[in-house]
């Protein structure tokens, strides 16, 4: 079988869109189908192509026995709105022109978050006359009114109509957690067309280091935070629990925020003027380095803003934490949070809520 398949991000980006969709395409080449990815220049999340790569009309590469063909986009960092748009409604464009070229193909795979690229994927279903896999990790346009990012408007409306006339035109949709089958629901999708497919973790990238013992010794409770810090992750949760602890005297606690994104400024800037010495900031780190984070971390924070639609999402980053045998603070709600409780890996937080992350940590 020739598997063609559309992602904005893939290798040697390292966010978790671009890790599931390399493990999925490296065990299907080795399952002996043939395997051709559409994606970007690497360029996420600063908007800065990385060593070795152009932002040109094509590129090709293979990696793992994967074809991976990379398309010109317009490039934006992960934050903003308008320039974000235009990055994802150029790959859109490219990944459609590119798949018109491609031949002998079985089946077409797009994957959210990235709106438009299922519809990259509808596009390319209508063009090649192929079965279209719709992958949902995420639901837009409705997690960005739940940010904040837009209000409710006629363009919303529009956004809306085209997702659902996505999700019908979608032969198959797959997803990683009940909380997004009962959204899909809410959309009127036939539940037959839905299969759950939960997130995993492969081990064999479980970092072998053991950093925690180095730790041990320095005297204080480390918390980290490791992935995207956005309008979406309500990271100022850890800057009000710092700032708690400075007011009462505390030094025992210290946190340690690894990633990029839209907040990251902001949230530097805000632990900058308050001077809280118990945050540090590690900026994007390689995968063999966020294991170490982990592995040597206390606990890990696991936490998204408190809203309705949040309690759907299953971060996939909960079993990176859990192969580590790191305890989680478990920030999100619903099959998430069911998960590490049952799995008995951590604890529950109230989103928002510093009182309560001080609380989980005691």
């Amino acid at each position: 079988m020739h598997i063609l398949f559309l992602t904005h991000y893939f290798p040697p980006e390292v966010n978790a869109p671009a890790t599931r969709t390399h493990a999925h395409a490296k065990r299907w080449v080795e399952a002996g189908h043939r395997v051709t990815v559409i994606t970007c220049a690497p360029n996420c999340p600063t908007g800065v192509v990385f060593d070795g790569y152009q932002n040109k009309f094509l590129q090709r590469e293979t990696i793992d026995g994967i074809d991976v063909i990379r398309v010109w986009t317009y490039l934006a960092a992960n934050k903003g709105f308008l320039k974000r748009i235009a990055n994802f409604l150029t790959y859109m464009l490219m990944a459609i022109y590119r798949a018109f070229w491609i031949k002998n193909v079985d089946v077409i795979v797009a994957t959210s978050p990235q709106f438009f690229c299922g519809w990259a994927g509808v596009i390319s279903k209508w063009l090649l006359r192929k079965p279209f896999v719709l992958e949902i990790r995420d639901i837009w346009p409705e997690s960005i009114v739940a940010v904040d990012a837009m209000k409710r408007s006629t363009l919303i409306v529009v956004l809306e109509w085209l997702e659902r006339l996505m999700y019908r035109q979608a032969d198959t949709i797959v997803t990683v957690g009940q909380g997004y089958r009962r959204q899909l629901w809410l959309r009127e999708v036939p539940d037959q067309k839905i299969h759950v497919i939960p997130n995993g973790y492969d081990f064999a990238t479980l970092s072998s280091s053991s950093p925690k013992t180095a730790l041990q010794t320095a005297g204080r409770f480390r918390c980290s935070y490791v992935g995207t810090i956005g309008m979406a992750h309500g990271l100022e949760v850890i800057l009000k629990a710092a700032r708690l602890l400075k007011d009462q005297g505390h030094d025992e606690i210290e946190f340690h925020i690894a990633g990029e994104g839209a907040a990251k400024a902001e949230l530097q800037l805000q632990s900058q003027q308050q001077q809280l010495d118990n945050i540090h900031f590690h900026g994007l780190l390689s995968k063999t380095d966020v294991a170490e984070l982990i592995s040597s971390s206390h606990a890990s924070l696991v936490h998204l803003r408190g809203t309705e639609l949040f309690s759907t999402v299953v971060p996939s980053k909960i079993f990176e934490i859990m192969a580590a045998q790191t305890p989680i603070i478990m920030g999100v709600r619903g099959d998430a949070c069911q998960i590490v409780l049952d799995a008995h890996a951590g604890l529950e937080m109230t989103p928002d809520d510093p009182a309560s992350l001080l609380s989980a940590i005691h």
